[in-house]
Formats: C-alpha cells, sequence, structure tokens
C-alpha cells in the first residue's frame, strides 16, 4: 500500500483492502472480546477471581450485566469513534474539515445513550449507530467521561475537560485513531491526543491515549509491536507531562523479559484504572501472548480494571492478527457482535473505497443516511 505524507489518501490494491479489513474486523472485534472477557471480574481482587474460577483465574465469559458476553462502556465508546472518524472522512469532501469536532460529535452521540431509553428517531443526524437499541445502557461509565461530555463544549488541548482526570476512559477508546493507516504517526498522535483532551486533560490522560494509537497504528499498518512502541516514545518525548506514560511503556518493557508472564508480574505494572497503567498493562501482555487466547485471558485476571486491560490487548492482538484468529467461541457470543462488523466493514470501506462512495448520487445519498454531516 502506498500512502501520502500526511493525513491524506492511499492507493489500495484488492489485497491491500483484503488485509486491512481483517485488521480492522480483528481490532475491533477482539478488544470488544477483552472487554466482555473483563466485564464480569472487573472489581474483585485476584483472590477472589481465583477463588471463584479456580488458580488460573476466568477462562470464559462469565455473566454480566445479565449475559454472557456483555460488553462495556469501553467497546460503546470505541464503537463512537469509529462513527465519527468516518463522518470525519466523508465531510472532508464537502471542504469543512476538523476531525476533532466529528468525533467529539460522536461522543455526545454515546453520552445520549447513557441518559436515554432509547433512540431518538425525530434526530435527523443521528444515524445508524446511535440508532442501536443494545447500545442504550449503562455498564459503568467513567465520571470524567460523562462529566466531559455533559455539555456541548469540545474541550481541547488548550482548554481541556477534566483537567486533573488521567482515568483510563480515554486511552480504553482510541484504538480506531490507530487504525487510520493513510495517515502519518504523528498526526495520528496528535488526533487522539486531542480527542482525548475532550474528556480527560491530565497528560497522562491524553498522551497515553495518543500513545496506543500510534502502537495500533504502527501494527495495522504490518509492523511489529516493538517498532510501534519505539515510535510511541519518539513522540512522547516531545511532549511536556509525558513522563508517566513513557515510565509506564519502560515498565511493560522491563517486565517482558523478567521471565514467563504470570498475573502477579502484570499487577506490579499497576491495576489498570489510571492510563499509562492501562496502557502499560495491555502492551505487556500483547507482547508476552502466546496467541490470543492466552494473551486475553492473562490481561483480564488480575486485580483492577480487566475489561480495560483486556479491551486494550485485545485490540492489539486483534490489528496484529486480523479476525480470523479470534476463538470462534467467543465472537459467536459477543453482544453485538452484528453491529461491530457492520462498523468495521464500513470503516473499511471508507478508507479505501471513499470517492467511490462519495461519487454518484445514489451511492452517496445511501451513504449520507448512514454516516450524515
Amino acid at each position: 500500500m502506498t500512502t501520502t505524507a500526511g493525513a491524506g489518501t492511499a492507493l489500495w490494491s484488492r489485497a491491500d483492502q483484503q488485509d486491512f479489513r481483517a485488521r480492522v474486523r480483528g481490532c475491533l472485534l477482539g478488544g470488544a472480546i477483552g472487554d466482555a472477557l473483563g466485564a464480569g471480574i472487573e472489581f474483585e481482587s485476584l483472590a477472589a477471581i481465583r477463588a471463584a474460577h479456580g488458580p488460573d483465574g476466568v477462562s470464559d465469559y462469565v455473566t454480566a450485566y445479565g449475559r454472557r458476553g456483555a460488553v462495556t462502556d469501553d467497546t460503546q465508546m470505541t464503537l463512537f469513534t469509529v462513527d465519527g472518524l468516518i463522518r470525519a472522512h466523508v465531510r472532508r469532501d464537502t471542504g469543512a474539515w476538523h476531525p476533532p469536532t466529528d468525533v467529539h460529535r460522536a461522543y455526545l452521540r454515546w453520552a445520549a445513550t447513557q441518559r436515554d431509553w432509547g433512540p431518538d428517531e425525530r434526530e435527523p443526524d443521528a444515524g445508524w449507530l446511535a440508532r442501536e437499541e443494545w447500545l442504550y445502557a449503562q455498564r459503568a461509565p467513567g465520571n470524567a467521561c460523562l462529566s466531559g461530555l455533559a455539555d456541548d463544549v469540545m474541550g481541547t488541548l488548550a482548554a481541556p475537560k477534566n483537567p486533573e482526570s488521567k482515568g483510563c476512559g480515554a486511552v480504553m477508546r482510541s484504538a480506531p485513531f490507530g487504525l487510520l493507516v493513510g495517515w502519518e504517526p504523528e498526526l495520528v498522535f496528535q488526533l487522539a491526543a486531542e480527542c482525548a483532551a475532550q474528556t480527560h486533560g491530565h497528560p497522562s490522560g491524553y498522551l497515553s491515549a495518543a500513545a496506543f494509537a500510534v502502537i495500533v497504528h504502527g501494527a495495522a499498518r504490518g509492523g511489529s509491536l516493538e517498532d510501534a512502541i519505539r515510535r510511541a516514545f519518539a513522540l512522547l518525548a516531545e511532549r511536556p507531562g509525558h513522563e508517566e506514560t513513557t515510565q509506564a511503556l519502560q515498565q511493560a518493557l522491563a517486565a517482558v523479559r523478567q521471565g514467563p508472564p504470570t498475573a502477579e508480574r502484570l499487577e506490579s505494572l499497576g491495576q489498570g484504572w489510571v492510563a499509562e497503567e492501562a496502557l502499560a498493562m495491555g502492551v505487556y501482555c500483547a507482547l508476552v501472548a502466546e496467541d490470543l487466547r492466552h494473551g486475553l485471558l492473562l490481561a483480564v485476571n488480575h486485580g483492577g480494571d480487566s475489561d480495560s486491560t483486556g479491551s486494550l490487548c485485545g485490540n492489539l492482538l486483534g490489528v496484529l492478527h486480523g479476525e480470523t484468529a479470534l476463538p470462534p467461541a467467543w465472537v459467536a457470543e459477543l453482544e453485538g457482535r452484528a453491529a461491530i462488523l457492520e462498523l468495521a466493514d464500513d470503516f473499511a470501506m471508507e478508507l479505501t473505497q471513499g470517492p467511490a462512495l462519495h461519487g454518484p448520487a445514489d451511492s452517496s445519498a445511501v451513504w449520507l443516511r448512514r454516516y450524515p454531516c
């Protein structure tokens, strides 16, 4: 695949398109599976998890929110990030190009799912995702996300929302920025940071999100995690307030070298409630994973924010290996699987075939009904 030097278009072969769609599907499904595996044990200690599920902890979905395979706010917000990015790319043809605004509007649509009973069919700009009734459910949303989106004012890096917050609520939704493979890493980093500051204004909150997006970006382009992490270090070093995020990633790399992966070694990196810890834990599990099943179970079996660390690890392993590497039984039981796949395919089509979708009047009208701008 050939890309431009900036946030531009790409020339895609058929093989490139197929590979990219598999990576997008893998990233979104993998993140949702990790989220669902951790959802039922999120607030339990490692000792309690082992007491309830055996010495190895959970090995499959456990019931959460009334069903197996239930996802949380991590997956909900990730999907709305994708929705916002698709609309931003559609909007380029109109001459109005400010992706943070489109992502912010998408996050406001997510916020509506946390307070409304169901979709408002009178809302003309909602698009199809905001009409998915299964998304209208509170799954332990973060306070910073709710308060940051409580009004229409968009936080920015210059004037962020919740300037003291560095919870993991921004990093856990930021994998889709890394799927902008036609963009250069610097622009991916900047966009992810700007959108994270809409709810999490502490440097560790938005820089962890930006670093995660760049790591996903390197994997989505077919590179190794190690190379992508080095790129993230270089970009972090240019930003004030990067020290906590940089140190957390360095500790993750050090843990890889300390011996076989264990829950105790994972817990030495933190609990995952704050952004830099969640980032380090997700990256560590992806680096030491023998396969997707091993990595995802390692990522959730600890006494901390299990769904978020599972989600981050799943995003990384999914984008590295594609959808066919995901355990099929977990895919089959996953809440919202059909919508996740539909959104993933729409994102892949927009990035690889956008001009065709925006061209003839009939196809353009259909696409704009799905993603009105």
